[in-house]
């Protein structure tokens, strides 16, 4: 794995001397900011704080201390959107989103592994280390979609100078769950805006593998009430496998919703796989998902 180069890109200014030096303080900052990012793109993975000022909203972390596991990241108050640059890139970016319930993030299998094989495919991946533990708050997703709208606020500010065209969104599990929000809800953003970061937040395409939690909970036949496929909704890519409890249940759904809006979708349901494969390789068709994915968006012409 590579190692990552760490930016605070609220921390490139030194307190003004004068007025002179205030009013050129954001020109110097946003040219330091420019070499700054040149410089890592050069080599290693960079990391990005999301809300370098503090994240909005308090953060209440469980008692005890999770267990030391190097596939798994939690008790995440400063999240971050760390840059994985390809050698060729084609002008298509995805923020990754690992799953984990909203408990932990599956960083390797459902992270730091997917931003690699992006990068193969010529794709700028932008891995999303998103606000966890958020399972007991009482909407578990809301932060998490906070976080995922600054990344692709973020993307996009530094669209022309990273060279990028579109911006999808990726989700496993959670990360799903955070996706099918960030792409279809159409309520007020949750938290007070920066102009400059927090610009058009909606994906231009998405991947949910093995996303779910949008069904009602008294009756599984449909939709929690709130939650819909709008007709601006995002042209997708749904991947789940059968023996996957409800999940294959609710990418059905989805995919019908998108197909009674001729809204562009494609949807894939293999017979075994279980949940949580991620970039693992355990002998089943469904472990070529990769493939299939670089598939469509090559057909969608998002990897131009």
């Amino acid at each position: 794995m590579r190692k990552e180069r760490h930016l605070d890109y609220s921390s490139l200014s030194s307190p003004p001397a004068s007025p002179h030096i205030r009013a050129v303080k954001p020109i110097l900052s946003s040219f330091i900011l420019t070499l700054s990012i040149a410089a890592a793109f050069a080599g290693e993975p960079m990391e990005l704080k999301l809300w370098p000022e503090g994240a909005p909203g308090a953060m209440k972390l469980p008692a005890t201390q999770a267990p030391s596991n190097p596939n798994v990241v939690t008790n995440i108050t400063n999240p971050t959107l760390t840059i994985y640059r390809p050698d060729k890139p084609n002008g298509a970016a995805v923020v990754v989103a690992p799953g984990g319930g909203y408990r932990f993030l599956s960083i390797k299998h459902e992270g730091t592994l997917v931003c690699e094989w992006l990068n193969s495919i010529g794709v700028t991946a932008g891995l999303l280390t998103y606000r966890t533990p958020t399972n007991e708050e009482p909407n578990s997703y809301e932060k998490p979609v906070q976080d995922a709208q600054r990344a692709i606020g973020l993307i996009r500010h530094h669209a022309a100078e990273w060279g990028i065209a579109r911006v999808g969104l990726l989700g496993f599990s959670a990360g799903g769950n955070l996706l099918g929000h960030a792409a279809f809800d159409r309520t007020e953003r949750t938290y007070p805006q920066n102009p400059e970061f927090d610009g058009d937040a909606r994906p231009d395409f998405i991947v949910m593998i093995y996303g779910g939690g949008f069904l009602d909970k008294d009756d599984k036949t449909k939709f929690r009430p709130g939650f819909s496929v709008p007709a601006d909704a995002p042209p997708a890519f749904f991947l789940v496998a059968h023996d996957d409890k409800t999940n294959p249940v609710e990418a059905a759904m989805l995919y019908l919703e998108y197909k009674k809006q001729n809204i562009p979708a494609e949807l894939h349901i293999f017979t075994f796989g279980g949940h949580g494969f991620g970039m693992r390789k355990d002998g089943h068709p469904i472990n070529e998902w990769p493939q299939r994915a670089a598939d469509w968006m090559q057909s969608m012409g998002y990897l131009k």
